[in-house]
C-alpha cells in the first residue's frame, strides 16, 4: 500500500501534466491533435499509475479525471486564442464583420 504523500504527489502531477498537454494543445494545434493527445495522456498515466501500485479504480478514477481535466485545459487555450475575434454570425455567412 502506498503511502499518502506519494499517492496525492502521483495524482497531483498527472494532472498538472495533462492540464498542461491540453493546454498547450489547445494554444498552439488544431482539435484534431486532440485526438492524438487524449490516448497518449491516458496510455502514459495508466504505465505511471501502475507502476506506482495504485489499484484498478483509483487509477480509472485518475486516469478519467486527467482526461477531463486536458479537455477542460484545451477548451480554455483554445478560447483564449478566439478572445474578442469569434462570431456566430461569422461562421453562419462566412463573411467576417458584415451582418446580413
Amino acid at each position: 500500500m502506498l503511502n499518502w504523500e506519494v499517492t496525492v504527489t502521483t495524482a497531483l502531477l498527472l494532472f498538472l501534466a495533462s492540464g498542461i498537454a491540453g493546454l498547450t494543445t489547445g494554444l498552439f494545434l488544431r482539435v484534431w491533435a486532440m485526438a492524438l493527445v487524449s490516448p497518449i495522456t491516458a496510455i502514459l498515466a495508466a504505465i505511471v499509475l501502475q507502476t506506482a501500485d495504485f489499484g484498478s479504480w483509483t487509477g480509472i478514477s485518475i486516469v478519467v479525471g486527467c482526461l477531463v481535466l486536458g479537455q477542460i485545459a484545451y477548451v480554455a487555450g483554445a478560447f483564449y486564442m478566439q478572445r474578442g475575434g469569434f462570431s456566430v454570425q461569422d461562421d453562419v455567412d462566412g463573411k467576417p464583420g458584415e451582418h446580413g
